[in-house]
């Protein structure tokens, strides 16, 4: 299995599982590890981590680097066209279904983050909580309490 490795923003590797399996590292803590590599001792510690977008900040000798991985899954879903990022720019929520706006939980100008919920949605006698794709400002909401909406139609509005 190959990962391509990005470093810092500028220097992209590939490195195998068969090199990491091999690699002579020691664990001395819960985040810092001892590596031997050509003879020479490197200690290198993991000071930040995401798992979900699998981005790391990694200590090495008192050098900080930036380092985001890619498993195979993820260089294929790029190569198809998608990508989580590509999720990220939307710019305005529309009505999954018909149904009754039940509550707003947001205003306009309001910063919100991803997931928050911003409003229910009756469907189907069923509360639909509409969560926030992204972090973002709120820049209209065409909708109000007690509103029955088409799918398809317009509820909210992010700034760009």
């Amino acid at each position: 299995m190959n990962f391509n490795v990005n470093v810092n923003s500028n220097i992209e590797l590939n490195i195998t599982s068969e090199a990491v399996s091999k690699l002579d590292a020691i664990k001395i803590s819960e985040s810092k590890y001892h590596i031997l590599h050509n003879n020479k001792s490197y200690i290198s510690e993991i000071t930040t981590s995401d798992f979900n977008s699998k981005s790391y900040e990694v200590k090495i000798n008192n050098n900080t680097y930036n380092i985001k991985i890619k498993n195979p899954l993820d260089l294929l879903i790029n190569d198809m066209g998608f990508s989580l990022s590509s999720a990220k720019h939307i710019d305005s929520i529309k009505a999954p279904m018909p149904g009754l706006i039940l509550e707003i939980n947001i205003t306009v100008g309001q910063t919100v983050k991803e997931d928050d919920a911003l409003l229910i949605l009756e469907a189907m006698k069923m509360e639909n909580v509409l969560t926030s794709p992204r972090d973002g400002i709120i820049k209209s909401i065409s909708v109000k309490k007690g509103d029955a909406v088409d799918k398809g139609s317009l509820l909210i509005e992010f700034e760009k």
